[in-house]
């Protein structure tokens, strides 16, 4: 059984259309729609902005449906010279930006508890992701995933975000997702079509390219299940 995690509507719709068999259950507030999906058994669901419905969402599919691999689809912006509207970026690793307990002596990002700071992603789904990629003519660039409770809109930050964390992109979830499947030992790989270059330069942009840029992330996913 694998898991599919988005934070919006458009990052999942299409996904839930083409699935068979389909039952559909919530819990605590998230709708959970489990069935075949591309000769696959999975299951899937919109999980909501941020980083607590994020791990709210990937715990219950661990726990309640058996997930042995959990994928995150979506968007999210660019931090990298190399990434563009339309690109994706594919998780080595993802960091939780806004942790930060530097202030008693750890260094930011650090996890307290598991003192880990970049979540490791599993090398096979990236793989087969990347290999997905290539077969649409989709660009890729494999790095670290950033992510925190808050939308990243100006260029300060992302230099921030990419000198301190070497983040080659941005979101509000992968890496809550990346957290709970790091302390179950379930496999985990982000999937983040680039939406916006997140420095604010283009208001419009965002809404503009995400539904388009959510559609690369389907289409590799669906590649994937089919390989």
């Amino acid at each position: 059984m694998i898991g599919i995690i988005g934070a919006m509507k458009i990052e999942v719709d299409a996904l839930c259309a083409a699935m068979t068999d389909k039952q559909e259950e919530t819990v605590s507030g998230i709708t959970f729609y489990c069935g075949t999906l591309y000769g696959t058994q999975a299951v899937v669901a919109e999980c909501g902005v941020g980083k607590v419905f994020a791990a709210m969402c990937a715990q219950t599919m661990i726990l309640r449906y058996g997930t042995d691999r959990i994928l995150n689809t979506g968007v999210g912006g660019s931090l990298s010279p190399d990434l563009h509207v339309t690109d994706v970026a594919l998780s080595t690793a993802c960091v939780q930006h806004d942790m930060d307990t530097s202030a008693l002596g750890d260094p930011k990002g650090m996890i307290s508890g598991i003192n880990v700071i970049a979540l490791p992603c599993d090398e096979a789904l990236r793989r087969t992701a990347q290999k997905a990629a290539e077969g649409l003519g989709v660009h890729t660039q494999c790095g670290v995933i950033v992510s925190g409770d808050r939308f990243i809109g100006n260029r300060e930050e992302k230099t921030r975000l990419s000198r301190d964390f070497d983040g080659i992109a941005c979101d509000m979830e992968s890496a809550a997702i990346a957290h709970v499947c790091y302390v179950n030992r379930v496999p985990f790989l982000a999937i983040r079509a680039i939406s916006d270059n997140a420095d604010g330069a283009a208001e419009l942009s965002f809404a503009e390219f995400a539904a388009l840029s959510a559609k690369q992330s389907i289409e590799i996913i669906r590649l994937m299940l089919e390989a």
